[in-house]
């Protein structure tokens, strides 16, 4: 099955180019080093890769699962002042995330595309004493390369979705022989351990929670110049996080309801995708909304908006910070899968979401029994459920406080992890 894959690999690369190159110009992040990806490295950053031979190769894939790295990478040199790290990123607002917070003793790089040649030269060169890969990034080449290496390789804070479960076990074929490769399995839930298991019953998965609940709120947050929108008085704020096509249409139009009867109401969006920011301001153009791009507006005197569309990356816990009420995105207008409702618990914000979090189920009932945020079963909740919150500060802070406080009971998943990480070492 390898050799089928590498065979069949650069054929099927060539139908994700097009998207690769679509990608790397509307997004963001670092780009400088991205011929990383295909295993181009600088001469210099070959010399510095040198002094890292040995070190823990940690890899995410975006902003959200580095941020989660960062923090595991923090713990982890505070027990071990002397460990060293190369982190990588798959795309480039992960990467430049990584760039800008990574502490010292850690050098940062783009993972090869799973090409068994970028992989073998990028293993050759970073010479790794162990793989530590997050989440889902089960890439047959890279796992198998490390291994060949003599390196182990940990996959941690593992889920594997509703929508994904079925396709591994059709595949078990392939995907069993690539996990059978892993030296440790940390799974987020038992759920998760059952799912491995269909696929491999030779898999010893170890159930360590989800690093997502050790989180922690920064000592300070970046100034994203709310008043340059919304002016110096008083407003209420709703945050609308990490929205998917459909979401920011229902989010504008119920906050063209509710401003009727709300007064200094504001509206910021925050899509998944910044690269979507045209499209999103064609909606509220549409709408006639008094809105402003954060992406266009560098350098501009700006007039106060009414709804801010932050098209950017890396800063929607700032903006979290700033808002009164979060509602989290793919969770509504036929998107069920959701989004990290985490955050804006550890910020003791008052959370409205779906009622459906397939990618985050066990999150969702934990928050549900603790009484700690609001589900709606239909787009059409939402207009009533936020006018009572608008009216009800008490709540809103009753319902933000019991949030921070579900979260808190949950956290550990980063030192058990970290544990079982470095046994491996030993």
């Amino acid at each position: 099955m390898l050799f089928l894959y590498n065979l069949m690999f650069p054929l099927a690369f060539i139908f994700f180019v097009p998207g690769m190159i679509i990608k790397y110009i509307r997004r963001g992040g670092e780009k400088g080093n991205y011929g990383e990806r295909f295993a181009k490295f600088a001469k210099s950053k070959v010399r510095a890769l040198s002094e890292y031979h040995g070190a823990v190769w940690v890899h995410s894939v975006s902003v959200g699962e580095t941020a989660i790295a960062l923090s595991m990478i923090r713990a982890w040199q505070k027990e071990d002042p002397t460990a060293k790290f190369v982190l990588s990123t798959t795309t480039t607002t992960g990467q430049g995330m990584a760039v800008s917070k990574a502490p010292e003793g850690v050098e940062v790089i783009f993972c090869p595309i799973d090409f068994i040649w970028f992989v073998r030269k990028t293993v050759n060169i970073v010479r790794p004493s162990l793989l530590v890969i997050f989440e889902t990034e089960i890439w047959p080449n890279l796992i198998g390369e490390v291994r060949r290496f003599g390196a182990p390789v940990a996959l941690v804070n593992a889920r594997i979705s509703d929508r994904s479960a079925k396709g591994y076990r059709r595949w078990s074929c392939f995907f069993a022989p690539v996990l059978n490769k892993l030296s440790l399995l940390s799974v987020q839930t038992e759920v998760d351990a059952d799912r491995f298991l269909a696929v491999s019953d030779k898999l010893n998965p170890e159930v360590s929670g989800n690093l997502k609940f050790d989180q922690k709120v920064p000592a300070k947050f970046a100034d994203v110049g709310i008043q340059r929108y919304f002016g110096d008085g008083d407003c209420k704020i709703i945050l609308a996080a990490s929205t998917h096509p459909g979401e920011e249409r229902l989010l504008a139009e119920t906050y063209s309801k509710l401003r009727d009867s709300q007064k200094n109401l504001k509206l910021i969006i925050v899509p998944r995708h910044a690269e979507r920011g045209g499209e999103i301001a064609s909606i509220l153009k549409n709408l006639n909304l008094n809105f402003i791009r954060r992406s266009e507006d560098a350098g501009k005197e700006l007039e106060e908006c009414d709804v801010l569309l932050a098209d950017t990356t890396g800063e929607m816990l700032a903006f979290m910070n700033e808002a009164d009420i979060v509602v989290m995105g793919k969770s509504m207008a036929g998107q069920n899968e959701g989004h990290n409702i985490i955050e804006p618990a550890l910020l003791g914000k008052p959370i409205v979401t779906g009622s459906e979090l397939r990618n985050f189920r066990f999150v969702l009932n934990v928050m549900r029994a603790d009484d700690a945020l609001i589900t709606i079963d239909t787009d059409d909740d939402l207009l009533p459920v936020l006018k009572e919150l608008l009216d009800s500060p008490e709540k809103c802070s009753q319902l933000g406080d019991r949030a921070a406080k579900s979260i808190e009971k949950h956290k550990g998943a980063t030192e058990r992890t970290i544990k079982l990480c470095r046994k491996l070492l030993k």
